[in-house]
């Protein structure tokens, strides 16, 4: 790492932490999701808005704290790309659940419940990574998994428009339900997003 003679501002780290805590928060309500009733997915549906909102709060917090920072403990772009990414995965997956309880959605198609398994282990490798941005270290086997991981979750995304197009679907119901695997798509693409800023932030550093 880089030595540095000016002090740096380390709340970042753990403002860059808490939203990533945030996110297991999201993909645990996904898994709570996939075996909960009708009544019982809007309840989840709120209590998803209500962690979609608090990541919206630490997004915010991040951005005001970069723009009263003379200092900051990386590239203020890279700042505001890695805010930027995480706050992504939390809107795409408060879209989905949201598009199942608008929907309506009587029962997802099989494969779901792999998407979501994905994000989840996606979910806790972020948190467990942002820690390591004070120091860089024990990053690397982080990006490769979620790369390997968002990898996974496109051939499961494949195979999930394969059987929607099938026919045993009729058509209006095809559309709800692509939408929704489109959006847990988007989740795992956001994740890769995060794990490729993180590569380039500790490539600079190093």
């Amino acid at each position: 790492m880089r030595f540095r003679l000016t002090p740096r501002e380390t709340s970042f780290y753990d403002m860059f932490a808490a939203s990533a805590d945030n996110i297991v928060t999201g993909s645990k309500l996904l898994m709570e999701l996939l075996g909960a009733d009708t009544p019982a997915r809007a309840e989840i549906a709120e209590r998803m808005r209500a962690a979609e909102h608090a990541g919206d709060d630490a997004t915010h917090a991040i951005f005001h704290q970069l723009n009263s920072s003379f200092i900051t403990p990386f590239d203020r772009e890279d700042i505001y790309t890695l805010a930027s990414s995480l706050d992504d995965i939390m809107d795409f997956m408060e879209e989905a659940v949201d598009l199942v309880v608008l929907y309506n959605v009587e029962e997802l198609p099989k494969g779901v419940e792999q998407q979501i398994e994905v994000l989840a282990r996606a979910a806790e490798l972020t948190a467990e990574a942002m820690p390591n941005l004070r120091t860089m270290d024990n990053l690397t086997e982080y990006w490769i998994e979620v790369n390997r991981l968002e990898n996974q979750a496109d051939q499961i995304h494949r195979k999930l428009l394969a059987h929607l197009f099938n026919g045993k679907y009729d058509a209006i119901e095809v559309l709800k339900l692509k939408q929704i695997v489109d959006v847990l798509e988007e989740a795992a693409d956001a994740f890769e997003h995060v794990a490729n800023t993180v590569e380039t932030i500790a490539v600079k550093e190093s």
